[in-house]
């Protein structure tokens, strides 16, 4: 509260985000683990003066939204957005009696709780205020005969959120709705009742999340290891290359020891879960078959959650057969299976100096290491 009157949140999250050119609206892209829309909600969420949000949202992803608010108490309500931003703040605005509006776009996850209370401070004196920063660019405005120079200094770039006097916002809703006005922004809508709209000082890191160069890049790293026993009347295959050999790795697939070792690690990068969970071996039908396949799939589903490999490093041990021969292909197995470039793929080969189960020729380990990025 302020003012001994009530404070509402209202996060916008109804776009369908085309720019973005993805399958879920950006608001419900993760960042960093959590969703976009979930970061915009926590600042107001932990702001102690804020008595509760409303989240407007897509028809479409009512029910999407609603599990994504459960982690959020304040969140009293998920409604179904409009056609245009300023029907679905409308929606919102409709079900609050009086108090402050706090208006944020559910896409700019960056808002700290100093930027809302600033906002709402000013919209408590003056009745209606915006979060904005000094542009840093000179702006040309185009005209007629050419183009002219703007005065830098009296521009401002304007963010979210907006604050208002709940009466106040709904007076200019009403005159934009009967006069057929649809505004940018809601600040637009109280401007042109000849009111006043304060500037708070916003953020140059509030930025709104509107196309894949917005988001910031995420890294990973994943591990993976893995041991096959080296068995008689089976072939060697490792990396796809069948090796000439009196053993070969025993395993439900063809036990491709290292193809193994990378897949966990690629899944263990995107918290994926292991290659037992995703290809089980008492399921038939993967009884024999190619670990490339394997790794294709592996490759898809990585691509489907927007993860890119960046490299990838797999060390075999093994005490015979000699693998240098074999290593080029090996690598272009994997890139081929991987949708990479060769050059990022590396495979080593190593003894254990006749140490361990590895020296005794008992079975194959493998170990790789990748990363993976997203964003």
């Amino acid at each position: 509260m302020i003012n001994g009157k009530s404070v509402t949140a209202i996060i916008t999250a109804a776009g369908k985000g085309s720019r973005m050119g993805t399958s879920l609206p950006k608001q419900f892209l993760s960042m960093g683990g959590k969703t976009i829309l979930a970061r915009a909600i926590e600042p107001f969420e932990e702001a102690e003066f804020v008595d509760r949000i409303l989240v407007v949202t897509n028809r479409d992803f009512v029910a999407l939204c609603e599990k994504i608010c459960e982690d959020y108490s304040k969140v009293e309500r998920v409604l179904v957005g409009g056609k245009e931003r300023q029907d679905s703040v409308k929606n919102a605005l409709d079900i609050i009696e009086d108090g402050y509006a706090l208006i944020h776009d559910g896409a700019r996850p960056y808002v700290s709780e100093d930027i809302i209370k600033a906002v709402l401070t000013d919209a408590a004196e003056t009745g209606a205020s915006v979060a904005a920063v000094p542009v840093k660019d000179t702006i040309r405005q185009a005209e007629d005969a050419g183009s002219k120079t703007l005065p830098r200094e009296t521009l401002y770039s304007v963010q979210t959120p907006q604050g208002f006097e709940v009466g106040l916002i709904k007076e200019a809703f009403a005159k934009a709705y009967a006069e057929g006005f649809y505004g940018t922004d809601d600040a637009g809508l109280v401007d042109r009742m000849g009111h006043p709209v304060a500037i708070s000082q916003g953020s140059y890191g509030n930025i709104k999340i509107t196309t894949k160069e917005d988001l910031p890049v995420e890294m990973r790293i994943g591990h993976g290891y893995d041991v096959h026993r080296l068995v008689e009347g089976r072939e060697l295959i490792l990396c796809g290359v069948n090796i000439p050999f009196e053993k070969g790795l025993l395993g439900h697939s063809d036990a491709d020891v290292a193809i193994h070792a990378l897949m966990d690690s690629l899944l263990g990068a995107a918290g994926m879960r292991d290659i037992g969970n995703l290809f089980p071996d008492n399921d038939d039908s993967y009884k024999g078959i190619s670990s490339v396949l394997l790794l294709e799939e592996v490759t898809k589903r990585l691509k489907e959650q927007g993860w890119s490999l960046n490299n990838a490093d797999v060390t075999i041990m093994a005490q015979r057969p000699k693998l240098a021969p074999h290593i080029d292909i090996m690598r272009e197995n994997m890139a081929k299976a991987l949708g990479a470039s060769v050059d990022v793929i590396n495979v080593k080969a190593t003894t254990t100096e006749k140490l361990g189960f590895v020296g005794r020729e008992e079975g194959i380990a493998a170990e790789a290491v990748c990363i993976l990025s997203r964003g």
